[in-house]
């Protein structure tokens, strides 16, 4: 379980379509056709600069996160929110 912040929020409000180490893709209808979301989703996830890169979809609504797993590693709320992807993927 992740602590409340926004990431939980994020991570609630999401489906995670694909994960491994390094790459991140969610996705989530809310994103389509929302350009107002869609930078606020950009603006938060980029401004870890444990995270190299974030392309948010306004037309699949889609998010993809790209990182050195180690460095990201090296952030106590940005391991967990890759702990709580591992373990919701591996659900499937």
């Amino acid at each position: 379980m992740l602590p409340f912040s926004k990431w939980d929020i994020i991570m609630r409000s999401v489906q995670i379509s694909s994960y491994i180490p390094g790459r991140i893709r969610l996705y989530s209808k809310r994103l389509i056709g929302n350009a107002g979301l869609c930078r606020q989703v950009y603006a938060y996830i980029s401004s870890y600069h444990e995270i190299d890169s974030v392309e948010v979809n306004m037309v699949t609504g889609s998010v993809l996160i790209k990182y050195q797993p180690g460095l990201l590693r090296t952030n106590h709320e940005l391991a967990k929110v890759e702990q709580y992807v591992v373990k919701r993927i591996e659900r499937r």
